[in-house]
């Protein structure tokens, strides 16, 4: 029998019910809410902190900002696949999750410190930390459901909105703090943004600390996992990693990191695929579909995490942010506008999916992912119209094209993300959930990394341009609805791989 089996209740246990879904659900959620907080507030103060921090605002400094944000956010999910297997063959979900939590904590604290190199410290101890956390606790939100379970989709949607509650506040409130607690009105506070964020994912710890009890077996280490030497060999684990990820931040460079993310990739593909074969060929042809789902989401993430590099660049020098009154709306703003998307339309979505299933007419995992990738491309065409269009005599273009972008870009999101998290649990072999998982988070680390080298392009050596910024959402947009075209013409193969999941 395998780790991630026994981690897992040998039959689903009948939890007290909330609103409908597992009440363990709720907790989950509201966890990895001040996880989020934690993770969004760091994300659109980044790359402007270290523009502003380490170039004194010389827009140079842009595209060394963008790659240190895309290596960042890649190593955040790569480091899945690592903490996924910690959790299935060595300590079990819970105790992963707590150690991650603590881990990242203490980096958030130790980013808001003035020098270069503890600020990358801080970042590579958040990084090794998320790897621990991200993976696993949605992974057991799969466990909360029986095989058979048609709540599931809903149950990770539901999971997928709430959290964003933390996206959405992390912006608003750090932002106000950045503007209130600064001495210079042109320059924001961004250490208090990384303090704040500390306290959130402080916040995350207590709260998964006092209510794990409520998942009974779920994510509790299996019999030959409870010896608690196993816990300080992943203490000594996590002293080891933290300076080998300071090492990639520091000196490896975005470029190099790419091809140690793509042959991590090709690794992980090849231990699901020999799993699989394991099983038979049903099992393998699901991993076969698994993974050029896995291809196609690289391309999603690519462009979608423009938004803490070349969006939030635009936003701070191109967008005219003059509101009624002389009021300046803040950079950070921008970035609660897809939370607030995901929070109106995540129900919406969840209805027209459970509304087509009724009549037999809900489309298949790889057209809702098709349509995530046409969506995030419709978003870049508000951009380009306005960038071609609507620049005026200072340089700047109007306020609602980058508002439109991010909610097209939201719409995509929810036909893609919260799917893929389902998707995972239900193709992947049952002996690898977590392992698969970290493979989902190492497409997105992959496309991540691809994200900071093409906002690096587009910045350039100056900085980024009415020109440049045109010329890299263009590229952006015409691969992005290519892609989507391609996903959707392929879907019917790709549905006969999954052999009837849906």
């Amino acid at each position: 029998m395998s780790n991630t089996t026994e981690t897992a209740p040998a039959s689903t246990p009948d939890f007290p019910q909330m609103l409908g879904h597992p009440r363990p659900l709720w907790m989950l959620f509201m966890t990895e809410f001040w996880e989020r907080f934690a993770f969004y507030s760091v994300s659109w103060a980044l790359a402007l902190y270290i523009v502003a921090h380490f170039f004194h605002g010389d827009p140079a400094g842009e595209a060394w900002a963008s790659k240190i944000y895309g290596a960042y956010t890649a190593l955040i999910y790569a480091t899945s696949i690592f903490g996924g297997f910690v959790a299935d063959k060595v300590i079990g979900y819970q105790r992963s999750i707590l150690i991650g939590a603590l881990v990242m904590a203490l980096g958030l604290f130790v980013v808001m410190l003035p020098s270069k190199e503890l600020f990358l410290l801080g970042l590579a101890m958040v990084v090794v930390g998320n790897g621990l956390f991200k993976p696993n606790i949605s992974s057991m939100v799969g466990q909360l459901y029986g095989p058979k379970d048609e709540r599931r989709d809903r149950g990770f949607t539901l999971f997928y909105m709430g959290i964003n509650g933390g996206a959405l506040l992390a912006p608003l409130l750090t932002g106000w703090l950045a503007g209130y607690f600064t001495d210079t009105p042109t320059q924001e506070n961004y250490r208090i943004v990384f303090a704040a964020a500390g306290v959130g994912m402080a916040l995350s710890l207590l709260w998964f600390w006092f209510g794990r009890r409520g998942l009974r077996n779920v994510g509790r280490p299996a019999p030959d996992q409870t010896n608690r030497m196993r816990v300080v060999w992943v203490l000594v684990g996590v002293a080891v990693a933290v300076p080998l990820v300071y090492l990639l931040l520091a000196f490896i460079g975005a470029s190099g990191l790419q091809w140690l993310l793509s042959l991590l990739f090709v690794g992980v593909a090849a231990m699901l695929v020999v799993e699989a074969v394991r099983h038979d060929r049903v099992q393998l042809d699901r991993v076969i579909a698994m993974l050029i789902i896995f291809a196609f989401n690289i391309l999603f993430w690519m462009m979608y995490f423009q938004l803490g590099t070349s969006f939030n660049f635009l936003a701070e020098n191109m967008v005219d942010r003059q509101m009624f009154g002389g009021w300046t709306f803040p950079v950070g703003w921008f970035q609660s506008v897809s939370p607030v998307a995901i929070i109106v339309l995540a129900p919406l979505v969840t209805q027209v999916w459970s509304w087509l299933a009724r009549r037999h007419k809900e489309p298949s995992i790889p057209r809702k992912f098709g349509l995530g990738l046409v969506f995030n491309g419709l978003g870049f065409t508000a951009l380009m119209y306005a960038l071609t269009y609507s620049v005026d005599s200072h340089g700047l273009i109007p306020f609602w094209p980058l508002t439109a972008c991010y909610v097209l870009q939201t719409i995509g999101e929810l036909c893609l993300s919260p799917i893929g998290l389902s998707m995972v649990t239900k193709l992947a072999p049952p002996r690898v959930v977590g392992v698969a998982m970290g493979g989902w988070f190492l497409s997105m680390a992959v496309g991540g990394n691809l994200s900071g080298l093409l906002a690096g392009e587009i910045s350039g050596e100056s900085g980024m341009t009415a020109a440049s910024a045109l010329a890299g959402f263009t590229f952006s947009f015409w691969l992005l609805a290519g892609a989507g075209v391609l996903l959707l013409l392929i879907s019917p193969l790709i549905n006969r791989l999954m052999h009837g999941v849906r």
